[in-house]
């Protein structure tokens, strides 16, 4: 069998048993893919160093094994604040007015990826299959091509793919999509996705695409497809059902004192619409002052790239949004907005998750959303909650279910409120039931094994017929 080589920017080292603290579900889908083809996990350790020596910390714990490297200072600031997260982020999220264009960012980010490519090349054996993730790394398997790796690399995109009217504002645009295509395989959340990258091929490149979505560019084949991303099911329910979920659940109930409680959950990111989200609940207090008082708004929004200047704006301005409608709105026995800048455990979540009346999942433009998934997830089959769900996000696409809107649209959006508020039992359960058995067919084993293999489908390896 294949060894699987994973490469991505961050890596999370096994816990050892009965360690606080959980991995994310991406994480555990892995990790469990690495047990199985006795592969190794590379990536940014998260540390500075003076000095890049491209020296590998190995580490093997609970069967996995991990490879990082430190980066300089300068590699930090233009490869991942820079062009990763000041240029790519929002480009790809349709954020043309905060997306920087700095020479040295895209420098600095193909500077990095060669010495990535150069540490992995001590890693990677002839027969194995790579399986790089997301922005941070596009040019990377041209990088890997380039010093003599011959192996099946695949690309997997976690965020969306821009339309080509967008893309082309970026400097050196075709150079970056020309380096992609020495991927065998590339992944994408959603047919939309795929479908712009596609059109980017064809129009600005001259590729040939075939029917089954197999690129043909410069002698080059390389196939491009949808791969939904899921929770880790199992992991997730079966940790719901503990007592830290349930410890969650009654005490964001009690403290709610009767009320309907509307949950959202969400990285600090300008992508994530919580300004608009607000906008539109403010809006659902103002046109309801009868059902104002029985309702109550849990934001959870942990902060993230805090050195980003965007980052510190949308900070800044959601805690004069949660002042101005609280002020607007509360009583002494009643505040509208809980707003929370601090992450909490997966297995208290789902309890939050379980509590609330309503999921309010409402992102500008997402790769796919896992939130949306988990909220299904946790919800009680006997009493489940409403999800109320953008269209934006790539889970719309399987979760049609839910409540879906129009972020932008604050009216609607404070309607769908006050429609989940108002639904029936009976159509509540019809609903979750729908998406529950989505959230169970599509998780992440699933996506997980269907890429894998579809890698491993691509070509040949040295030594193969």
């Amino acid at each position: 069998m294949s060894r699987l080589i994973v490469i991505s920017n961050r890596v999370s080292v096994p816990k050892a048993q009965g360690a606080a603290g959980a991995q994310g579900g991406l994480a555990v889908a892995l990790t469990a893919a690495l047990r199985e083809h006795k592969g190794i996990w590379f990536g940014w350790s998260g540390k500075e160093t003076e000095t890049f020596t491209g020296h590998l910390d190995m580490q093997r714990r609970d069967g996995v094994t991990t490879a990082t490297i430190d980066l300089e200072p300068q590699d930090i600031d233009e490869y991942y604040n820079g062009y990763a997260n000041r240029t790519l982020w929002p480009l790809f999220h349709y954020r043309i007015d905060l997306t920087e264009y700095e020479r040295h960012f895209g420098s600095g980010y193909e500077r990095v990826n060669e010495r990535f490519a150069d540490a992995a090349l001590p890693l990677i054996e002839p027969d194995d299959l790579v399986w790089v993730h997301d922005y941070h790394f596009l040019p990377l398997g041209s990088q890997l091509r380039a010093k003599g790796i011959k192996n099946r690399i695949g690309l997997f995109l976690h965020i969306p793919w821009p339309p080509t009217r967008l893309l082309v504002s970026l400097p050196y645009h075709e150079r970056l999509v020309r380096s992609m295509l020495d991927y065998d395989l590339i992944g994408f959340q959603t047919e939309e996705w795929l479908e712009s990258f596609l059109h980017y091929a064809e129009k600005e490149l001259g590729a040939k695409v075939d029917a089954d979505k197999t690129i043909h560019f410069e002698g080059r084949k390389v196939k491009a497809k949808a791969f939904p991303i899921g929770i880790d099911f199992e992991e997730f329910t079966t940790a719901a059902k503990g007592g830290l979920t349930a410890d969650a659940c009654d005490r964001l109930r009690a403290s709610a004192r009767g009320r309907k409680i509307v949950i959202g959950v969400d990285r600090l990111d300008y992508s994530k619409g919580l300004a608009e989200r607000f906008d539109a609940y403010d809006r659902f207090l103002t046109d309801n002052p009868d059902m104002a008082k029985d309702i109550i708004l849990l934001q959870i929004a942990p902060p993230s790239r805090e050195l980003v200047a965007s980052y510190q704006n949308i900070r800044e301005e959601l805690e004069t949004k949660t002042g101005h409608i609280n002020g607007a709105h509360a009583d002494v026995a009643w505040v509208p907005i809980r707003y929370v800048n601090r992450g909490y455990p997966r297995a208290e979540l789902a309890g939050f998750y379980r509590a609330a009346d309503i999921g309010l999942v409402t992102p500008l433009r997402d790769g796919m959303n896992l939130v949306a998934k988990e909220y299904v997830a946790a919800q009680d089959p006997e009493d489940p909650g409403v999800l109320i769900l953008s269209r934006f996000a790539g889970a719309a696409l399987q979760l049609t279910d839910a409540l879906l809107v129009n972020p932008h649209n604050t009216e609607q959006v404070s309607e769908a409120i006050g429609e989940a508020l108002a639904m029936s039992k009976a159509e509540r359960k019809r609903r979750w039931k729908a998406m529950f058995e989505s959230v169970q067919r599509e998780d992440v084993v699933k996506w997980r094994e269907d890429f894998v293999a579809e890698l491993f489908a691509c070509g040949t390896v040295p030594g193969e017929s």
